[in-house]
């Protein structure tokens, strides 16, 4: 199972649970110890997962934090939490006392549900005061769900963090500004806008006059721009089918052809290990391959529709894995050996993993 479905299972035990939970310590262990989890943190290791982590401030000794996940001796994580239901605004200050006093690089402060992710970015050493990332694990989206694989212990990388988290909290801040001025424009942004329309004097007579107007012409951008990203989409749908029905033409043409393709035993060893790799979450009688020319394929359902990967093992000096993405488009890893496959296991179980919740859709 990949990091997105993991976190869309805990989204619906969320969903589910949720009315059940009545204190923090019972939020703790059904939504945020499982969220932990499934960032890769073995949470019964201790050099790992410390609970009640102590934090000591001046002179008050004692000072405990829920968690810090440690990394190399060093505690790199912090995470305050508390029960589902709380106002997590109501608790900002707390964490940032704890997160000055260690050498933690982020903070986390969750009520299981929204996950609010903190660091330094404003002043060394000092908490900021408004986080770099809001989720909602009940409303998460794509973009979201992959800053969040990013504190991954597979993935985490604090520099890699720190160059997105200040695109992330400014973006987000002019996001809301311009939510607010185009549900409401204020008198100033109303007053730019109509700068670039009259000469003279803009009285507030004339500003009173044009709120509206504003108001009425971002809906109509924003109107247009939906209707322009639906037709784009429509467009493009039909495109990606008439070259599908042509790829599979032309592999048709080349299968029938059998002196030209010969399965070697390196693209049948390939087969047998990712079906042992699936074998976990789905029917190994279910997997096939087709061998083409070019590329080896690994599908479902005997479906060329259905594609896990693709195998390039022609070339002995540049064998490769490649996966189908949401483009559409091929994403090729290079591999060394059949060995290598076991690497992308995440990866296999996640595609055939979409098409298993297709057939509960």
């Amino acid at each position: 199972m990949d990091f997105k479905d993991q976190i869309k299972q805990l989204s619906e035990r969320i969903e589910k649970l949720k009315d059940s939970i009545k204190t923090e310590e019972a939020t703790k262990n059904a939504f945020i110890m499982p969220f932990i989890q499934s960032l890769g943190y073995d949470i019964f290791n201790p050099l790992e997962v410390v609970p009640e982590f102590t934090c000591d401030i001046g002179i008050k000794k004692g000072e405990k934090v829920d968690y810090a996940i440690f990394k190399d001796g060093e505690p790199s994580i912090l995470i305050e939490c508390k029960y589902w239901n709380s106002r997590l605004d109501l608790y900002d200050n707390q964490l940032l006392r704890y997160f000055h006093v260690t050498n933690a690089k982020f903070g986390i402060l969750t009520n299981g549900i929204i996950y609010k992710f903190y660091t330094d970015l404003e002043v060394p050493n000092k908490m900021d005061e408004k986080p770099f990332l809001e989720v909602n694990l009940l409303d998460a989206k794509s973009t979201q769900i992959e800053e969040i694989k990013k504190f991954h212990k597979a993935y985490f990388d604090i520099e890699d963090i720190l160059s997105s988290a200040s695109e992330l909290k400014y973006t987000s801040e002019l996001k809301s500004i311009l939510n607010q001025e185009f549900t409401n424009p204020s008198p100033e942004f109303t007053k730019y806008l109509v700068k670039q329309i009259l000469s003279g004097m803009i009285t507030s007579k004339i500003i009173d006059q044009f709120i509206p107007l504003v108001k009425k012409s971002i809906s109509g951008i924003i109107s247009d721009a939906i209707s322009d990203r639906l037709k784009t989409a429509l467009n493009t749908e039909e495109s990606v089918q008439e070259k599908q029905v042509e790829q599979e033409l032309k592999e048709s043409v080349i299968s029938e052809d059998d002196n030209k393709v010969i399965t070697t035993e390196q693209e049948l060893e390939s087969y047998y290990i990712i079906k042992s790799i699936l074998r976990k979450i789905f029917p190994a009688e279910r997997i096939f391959y087709r061998d083409a020319q070019a590329y080896f394929t690994i599908i479902v359902d005997d479906n060329n529709r259905k594609t896990i990967c693709r195998l390039y093992l022609n070339s002995p000096s540049n064998w490769q894995i490649a996966f189908i993405g949401d483009d559409k488009k091929e994403v090729k890893f290079k591999i060394n050996s059949l060995d290598d496959i076991y690497n992308y296991s995440e990866e296999l179980i996640g595609v055939t993993g979409r098409f298993i919740s297709l057939e509960e859709d």
